[in-house]
C-alpha cells in the first residue's frame, strides 16, 4: 500500500521532485479514499482541510446554479492533485469536486504541504505553475463560453477528447463517448437538448460520423478550423 502511495505522489508535479524518505513519510500521512462515478469529494464552500492527490480515475471541479445545472470547471486525472489553492489561502473550497469514473485520491493534510513548500522551495516553484496553468484554463473557458456557438464548443471538446482517448481509425480519429449528452453539456455550458442537436449539425456538415456512441472525426483540421470560428 504504501509502495502504491509513494508511486501516485512520485507521478505528480508537486511532488515528484522528493527524495524517497520524504515521499514515504508523505505517503504514510496520506489518506486514502476511494470514490464511484459521481460521487461527491466536497462541496464549494466547505473548509478546507487539505488537498488530493488523484492516483487513479478522474475529478471534475464544477459549480452549480440556481437551476441544479452544472458548469463544469476542469477535469483532473491520475497523477494530477486537486484543490490545491485553498491549501495556500486557507480559504474553503471554491468549487465542487466530483469523480468522473470510478476513483481513488490521497489525501494530504494543508499543514504537511505548507511545512514541505518551507522545506523545498521547488514545491512552492511547482505549485506557482500549476496555478498559473489553472489560471489560463480558466481565462479560456471564459473565452469560450462568452465568444463562441455551442456548436465550437462541442467542436473543441470533442477534438480534445478524441486527441486524449481516442484511436486512429485511416484517415479518421475515433473516440467512444463515455459521458452523456448532459454530462457533455456540463462541460460546455449549454444542456442536453442543445448538444443532440449540435451533434446532429456536425454530422450533417460532415465534420464528424457517430454511430451510437461512438464518434469519428473525419478531417481533424476542418474541425479544429471550424472549433476556433
Amino acid at each position: 500500500m504504501i509502495t502504491e502511495k509513494i508511486s501516485a505522489l512520485k507521478r505528480t508535479q508537486l511532488f515528484g521532485g522528493l527524495e524517497e524518505p520524504e515521499l514515504r513519510a508523505l505517503a504514510e500521512s496520506a489518506v486514502e479514499r476511494r470514490l464511484a462515478r459521481d460521487e461527491i469529494l466536497f462541496v464549494a464552500g466547505d473548509e478546507a482541510r487539505g488537498l488530493y492527490v488523484i492516483a487513479s480515475g478522474a475529478l471534475r471541479a464544477f459549480r452549480e446554479g440556481v437551476d441544479g445545472r452544472e458548469q463544469v470547471i476542469h477535469v483532473e486525472r491520475a497523477g494530477a492533485t486537486i484543490a490545491e489553492l485553498p491549501a495556500f489561502d486557507d480559504k474553503p473550497y471554491p468549487s465542487t469536486v466530483a469523480a468522473e469514473e470510478e476513483t481513488v485520491v490521497l489525501y494530504l493534510d494543508k499543514n504537511d504541504v505548507k511545512a514541505l513548500c518551507l522545506k523545498h522551495p521547488q514545491i512552492a516553484m511547482a505549485a506557482l505553475m500549476m496555478l498559473a496553468g489553472r489560471l489560463r484554463k480558466c481565462a479560456e473557458l471564459v473565452e469560450a463560453l462568452s465568444l463562441r456557438e455551442v456548436d465550437q464548443r462541442l467542436a473543441r471538446w470533442l477534438m480534445a477528447e478524441a486527441r486524449a482517448r481516442g484511436r486512429r481509425v485511416g484517415a479518421g480519429l475515433e473516440v467512444t463517448l463515455v459521458l452523456t449528452n448532459q454530462q457533455i453539456a456540463a462541460h460546455i455550458g449549454s444542456v442536453r437538448e442543445v448538444v443532440s442537436r449540435a451533434l446532429s449539425r456536425l454530422q450533417q456538415n460532415g465534420l464528424i460520423q457517430i454511430d451510437g456512441r461512438r464518434v469519428t472525426i473525419c478531417d481533424e483540421q476542418a474541425l479544429e478550423v471550424f472549433a476556433e470560428g
